[in-house]
């Protein structure tokens, strides 16, 4: 069995086909369960996110994988093979731990992916469909992952918007678990920017939205990591003192928070400090709002100096990274070798145990009949020779004709090592 690495990603497919070969995990249980009997079918790992679909999988053929790709998505294969990538053994080692850790992602070293590879794991776990083989691959690939992110920066600093503004906050105020957070819009970068906060572990989060179907929308995807609250856009004003964090990213054609109102909030707080992150363009926040004591504000040109040069540091890191990926599937193949090596020697001394067993037992039969000791001692030597050689001189002979001369070669050195080492005196024989 080999194993294969097949797929396509946001580097070789378009998003419209993206979406056509993606898989929820639903159909996915369903699809899997069904490969259980399957003979070429029945170990294999599917993940599929956004970016990438991909099928891991221990077999002797690739092209059923593809084949398998193609149909369940209705897909013409033809049109798939222009896309799709296809790695063995240990390529497909490499491949599948550059992805756990975030080397092969649009955005570089994102730490969601390996959550990702976890669960496809799991779920085919689940199906029946992993052997213990294809989990040790898995498993080495998460070690290497946590390696990478451990020993080199790949995964440190921010380089999306969302992250920096939880990064923002967090350099700003010590302790996350006590601060208000207020989102003024909740469009896609709020989002973001509420569900990294949400993750970081703020106390509170309040949602102010023109619209409140898309404020609950919001609501219900961080609701279970924060609590949330929504007001609607014409309390943004009176509610502003309540929070420590403001991540506005409105649209708007003119400024939503202004100096007067941002000052009036420092003053029912106390004058205790506030960080106003403005991400929108034309600006939402009145620029003067910076000369207020207490008051921290930052821009998206702010941030995006800072991801840039953030993102030169993952880069940078990312080499190193992609060193240790290369040394830790090149230790996994070599590990699999020796193990595949241990378990042919077993099988030869064992095949060795019964041919030796076999000629005993007929050396003692001639023995019983009367034959000359002698004669039999031989008969039992030359016989036994004969059945242990027989192999060697066939792989011998195979190794001759081998399209590489190197290959015979080493194998002659090896035997002859091995003679001179055979023929050198016992001491308990010169005696």
């Amino acid at each position: 069995m080999s194993f294969f690495a097949l797929g396509v990603n946001h580097q070789t497919a378009s998003v419209e086909l993206r979406e056509q070969v993606a898989f929820n995990a639903e159909r996915l249980k369903d699809l899997l369960a069904q490969q259980r009997n399957h003979a070429h079918l029945n170990d294999m790992v599917v993940v599929s996110t956004c970016n990438r679909t991909e099928v891991y999988a221990m077999t002797e053929h690739a092209d059923i994988l593809l084949n398998w790709l193609a149909q369940t998505n209705g897909i013409d294969i033809k049109q798939l093979l222009h896309h799709v990538y296809r790695y063995e053994d240990a390529q497909a080692v490499t491949h599948l731990m550059r992805v756990a850790s975030g080397l092969d992602s649009l955005m570089l070293g994102e730490p969601q992916i390996l959550g990702q590879v976890k669960s496809a794991l799991a779920l085919s776990k689940e199906s029946h469909t992993v052997s213990r083989d294809l989990n040790r691959i898995f498993e080495y690939a998460f070690y290497a992952a946590k390696r990478g992110r451990s020993e080199t920066a790949v995964g440190s600093h921010a380089v999306s918007m969302g992250y920096a503004v939880a990064q923002l906050a967090l350099q700003v105020f010590s302790n996350p678990e006590k601060l208000t957070v207020m989102m003024v819009a909740a469009g896609e970068m709020n989002t973001l920017v509420a569900k990294h906060l949400a993750e970081m572990g703020v106390a509170k989060v309040i949602i102010c939205n023109r619209s409140r179907e898309r404020a609950e929308s919001l609501a219900q995807e961080i609701a279970h990591q924060v609590e949330v609250e929504i007001i609607g856009f014409d309390q943004l004003a009176a509610n502003l003192h309540r929070a420590d964090v403001v991540s506005s990213c409105t649209g708007s054609l003119h400024q939503v928070i202004f100096y007067q109102d941002v000052k009036a909030a420092l003053k029912k707080r106390r004058y205790n400090q506030m960080l106003l992150v403005d991400l929108a363009v034309p600006r939402d926040i009145d620029s003067k709002v910076e000369t207020l004591d207490g008051v921290y504000l930052y821009g998206v040109d702010d941030l995006q100096s800072v991801i840039d040069e953030n993102l030169a540091q993952r880069r940078q890191a990312a080499v190193e990274a992609e060193v240790m990926v290369s040394q830790l599937a090149s230790q996994l193949l070599t590990h699999q070798k020796i193990q595949q090596a241990g378990s042919t020697i077993q099988m030869y001394r064992e095949f060795s145990q019964q041919q030796s067993q076999d000629e005993i037992a007929r050396a003692l039969t001639d023995l019983n009949k009367g034959h000359d000791a002698e004669d039999v001692l031989k008969q039992f030597a030359h016989r036994l020779t004969q059945k242990m050689m027989h192999p060697t001189s066939i792989l011998l002979r195979e190794a001759a004709q081998h399209e590489s001369p190197d290959y015979f070669e080493w194998m002659k050195e090896q035997l002859t090592d091995v003679f001179e080492h055979q023929r050198k005196p016992k001491n308990n024989l010169d005696r």
